[in-house]
């Protein structure tokens, strides 16, 4: 068994003209409602956040591009250190830029960042994972999401990427890879 340990530091993260490189996903599984008669009736998307680690709102999974992994493997890593689940990358959903106000540093003085996005299909979601001690993760519906979400760019994100795929049906765009288990822990038994 793998340590649940997750990755930290500047230093072999990715930059390119001044941005740092960030990855994340947007992880989403489907809920079924109920009638009056107990049968099934409509399916809704929920979409899961994580809180802050410094101040209010809601979050998607994400963080630094590490140079020994594709943006792909980074995004799936992300969602299993901060939130604790695993899925398949379905699609992506589009870059967004945006500025830290705490993370500059040498290579990115101003704090400039360009995150790649994902659709994540959750697939598990684990009991013990490396961020568990620092985050809460919440199940919301994407109205839900809109209104708790803490940053701008990744409302946009929600909005104009994810809402987007749903609207047009949620087709996968993505191969599936063992990469994407590799990054969490190479057990490929697990999903």
């Amino acid at each position: 068994m793998s340590e649940l340990v997750a990755r930290t530091g500047r230093h072999h993260q990715r930059y390119e003209s001044g941005c740092r490189l960030i990855a994340g996903c947007i992880p989403y599984r489907f809920r079924y409602t109920e009638d009056s008669n107990g049968n099934k009736s409509d399916k809704i998307v929920e979409v899961l956040m994580i809180n802050s680690t410094s101040g209010p709102g809601l979050l998607f999974p994400k963080g630094g591009w590490e140079n020994d992994e594709t943006v792909e493997e980074a995004a799936v890593r992300e969602a299993w250190e901060e939130a604790g689940v695993r899925g398949d990358l379905m699609h992506f959903l589009g870059h967004y830029h945006f500025k830290s106000k705490t993370l500059q540093d040498e290579f990115s003085p101003e704090g400039r960042c360009r995150a790649s996005m994902f659709a994540l299909l959750v697939k598990e979601e684990l009991e013990s994972w490396p961020e568990q001690s620092r985050r809460v993760r919440s199940w919301v519906t994407i109205p839900e999401a809109v209104q708790c979400c803490r940053h701008s760019w990744m409302r946009e994100a929600l909005e104009n990427g994810f809402n987007k795929w749903n609207d047009d049906g949620m087709v996968r765009t993505m191969k599936a890879t063992n990469n994407q288990l590799d990054a969490c822990d190479g057990d490929k038994n697990t999903i």
